[in-house]
């Protein structure tokens, strides 16, 4: 185990854990762990990884490095970070995940961002480990530009890059272990960290590079899923229907958009069925362009349209993940 806590924390002198949640990444966790040990942070700092039940060789390249290492069954990367932080000493928790890179300033920059007992959470932004996928790119120049909107404090965070007080996390209970995969849970802690009176503060200079998905199916099957565990939020959390900074109105219209126009294909045969499906499908598509407009303008390549495509098959993909959480958690 990485245990440096002779050292003192210049953010009121506390103690620092670094959570990893890992499920079959041996392919990405050495880089992570890497980057994880060589933080130019002088104070002290454990690493703790929590193998969620791989089936890979994650813990024989988990054990060459000094960190410590726990086993669990497959349960989710929820229960997996509950179970780094309550294991680690650290007051304060930072969270990343196995396909992440961090850069060396990161844990520093995120404890800057504790400037006043009301910040209960700092969270970070993005980089990009796979540069050489197009899909890759155009998922990381979105998220980029829904981060550049961001202020000193949100709403919510990602849990690939944050840090949070472990007694607001005491306090919270931490990540909901309902929630099984990667979708959902850490806007579920961020909205249950405002409702104790705590605020979130952003910190755009602490980056982890993130190995997007490079597949378009296998990124539609994640947007599925994204959907579905959304419905169990909106359930808990109903105020957050409106969206919170990283959700935009596009995001909360596309949705049942879909789910309409899917609707009226049993309708085809009919002019007025016809019409409807082709004023959905085209409206649809309209509301993809502004973003990747943008993004080529900045860019100066017209590559990134293919960005439009992959908003437009999104939102079918999160639509229909949509009923399902409907009829699971609402029904």
């Amino acid at each position: 185990m990485n245990m440096h806590l002779s050292g003192k924390c210049s953010c009121d002198n506390l103690k620092v854990s670094i959570i990893i949640p890992a499920y079959n990444s041996q392919k990405t966790i050495a880089k992570t762990l890497e980057a994880c040990l060589s933080q130019n942070y002088p104070y002290g700092y454990e690493i703790i990884i929590v193998d969620d039940g791989s089936t890979d060789s994650t813990a024989d390249s988990v054990k060459s490095y000094p960190v410590r290492y726990i086993y669990q069954e497959n349960a989710g990367p929820a229960k997996a970070r509950n179970r780094g932080w309550k294991a680690g000493a650290g007051d304060i928790i930072c969270f990343t995940d196995s396909d992440c890179v961090p850069h060396s300033n990161w844990v520093k920059e995120l404890l800057s961002g504790f400037d006043s007992d009301k910040i209960g959470a700092v969270a970070g932004s993005y980089d990009i480990a796979n540069g050489e996928s197009l899909l890759a790119q155009c998922i990381h120049e979105e998220i980029k530009m829904r981060h550049v909107r961001f202020g000193k404090h949100i709403r919510a965070f990602g849990s690939y890059n944050v840090a949070i007080r472990r007694n607001v996390l005491e306090q919270t209970g931490g990540f909901d272990e309902l929630y099984r995969t990667s979708s959902g849970e850490d806007n579920d802690l961020s909205y249950k960290i405002l409702m104790a009176g705590y605020n979130i503060a952003f910190r755009g200079n602490a980056l982890v590079a993130h190995h997007h998905t490079e597949r378009l199916w296998k990124y539609l099957k994640e947007q599925y899923r994204h959907g579905y565990w959304r419905m169990k939020l909106y359930k808990n959390f109903p105020d957050m229907t409106k969206g919170d900074d990283y959700t935009i109105f596009k995001d909360i219209i596309e949705p049942p958009l879909s789910l309409m126009c899917l609707s009226t294909v049993p309708f085809l045969w009919h002019k007025y069925g016809l019409f409807s499906f082709l004023f959905l499908l085209i409206s649809i598509g309209v509301l993809q362009f502004p973003l990747p407009i943008k993004i080529i303008i900045r860019k100066r390549n017209f590559k990134f349209i293919y960005l439009a495509l992959v908003t437009f098959l999104r939102s079918f993909a999160r639509g229909i993940g949509m009923i399902k959480g409907i009829w699971r958690f609402w029904i």
